[in-house]
């Protein structure tokens, strides 16, 4: 097992090539020593080899229908119904969350398959975000485990963090930096070695090469999303989490980030997304579970659910026309408005 701790090395050359003032320092400065005390890590495994060959955006194309060609998603383990995940890369089991005598997540199970896109769906309050803190280790659960990679995020959290990553739905960086000392900046405390060049690189790549030297905060919503994807992933985290991720985009970078959730996995990522939006979910999730009140109430690819629920009166109530997963998740969960 090979030893493994945040680097200085980006800030290092980040202050020397670019500069910064004085209260942009003290905060790279904080969040460094922040993060040499809570994620040094000893990794298990040795970073794949970067590569260079995808293209700059999106070249595979949803269809008509919103979902990717078959030709472009990487084939991933079929999981049946009720069965175990054979080596998951993600394994919840009696999950329980509680707030005082509210109960969050109750008795949940929950496993995903490495290389697998797997979507969390349920209306607000339903236990999303309560499952994805204690995935994160960010609050001790009441009662279960949760294994990242055979990994107990609470009893080993600095090393199953170090496994993931995490783009929130609204992610702000430091004002004061640009895109370039922004990727510099993480780079270097994740312990990533990256040349300008190789940084020149992958900015093109997600559309942002002409962006380098801009502000975060001038960025479009587009654009800030697909840096802070590329920022959680500049680890090449095992397992990915997204909140929200494309909440508030426009058609087209929607789409792109679509994209770049494919990449991901094609190159030997997994991702667990929450998302508000069904069209979303049937695109880009091998499959899905809808959660409410803190437990499961189905789970299985959106196909599948389509089918099962087809029939079931309460879908068939709100449904217009033909059944769609967004019919399911409403005659599953209700019609009534969540605050």
């Amino acid at each position: 097992m090979s030893s493994w701790s945040p680097s200085t090395e980006g800030v290092e050359t980040l202050i020397a090539s670019d500069g910064l003032g004085t209260g942009a320092l003290i905060v790279v400065v904080v969040v460094l020593l922040a993060v040499r005390l809570g994620y040094g890590v000893s990794q298990s495994r040795k970073r794949r080899e970067r590569t260079r060959a995808e293209p700059a955006v999106a070249v595979t194309k949803p269809t008509e229908t919103g979902a990717l060609p078959v030709a472009a998603r990487r084939v991933t383990p079929q999981v049946t119904p009720g069965e175990r995940v054979d080596d998951p890369i993600l394994a919840i089991e009696h999950l329980t969350v509680a707030y005082g005598p509210k109960i969050a997540v109750d008795d949940l199970d929950l496993e995903i398959a490495r290389g697998e896109i797997f979507g969390l769906l349920g209306p607000n309050g339903a236990g999303k975000t309560s499952t994805l803190s204690a995935i994160e280790g960010l609050l001790t659960p009441r009662e279960g485990s949760v294994l990242l990679d055979g990994i107990d995020v609470r009893r080993h959290p600095v090393e199953a963090r170090a496994r993931m990553g995490v783009q929130l739905q609204s992610t702000s960086f430091q004002t004061e930096l640009n895109v370039r000392q922004i990727v510099r900046l993480y780079a270097g405390l994740y312990g990533v070695t990256m040349t300008d060049s190789q940084i020149a690189d992958d900015l093109e790549q997600i559309g942002l090469g002409g962006e380098a030297a801009k502000p975060f905060k001038q960025l479009s919503g587009g654009q800030q999303q697909r840096l802070s994807l590329f920022v959680a992933v500049i680890h090449e985290p095992d397992l990915l989490l997204l909140d929200e991720p494309t909440a508030g985009l426009d058609p087209q970078s929607r789409r792109q980030l679509w994209g770049r959730i494919e990449r991901i996995r094609a190159d030997g990522g997994s991702i667990l997304l929450t998302t508000h939006s069904m069209e979303e979910a049937q695109a880009v999730c091998d499959r899905v579970a809808i959660i409410d009140h803190g437990t499961i109430l189905a789970s299985d690819t959106p196909k599948n659910l389509i089918d099962k629920y087809r029939e079931d009166p309460n879908v068939r109530a709100v449904a217009h026309g033909e059944v769609t997963l967004e019919d399911v998740f409403i005659g599953l969960t209700g019609s009534e408005v969540r605050e």
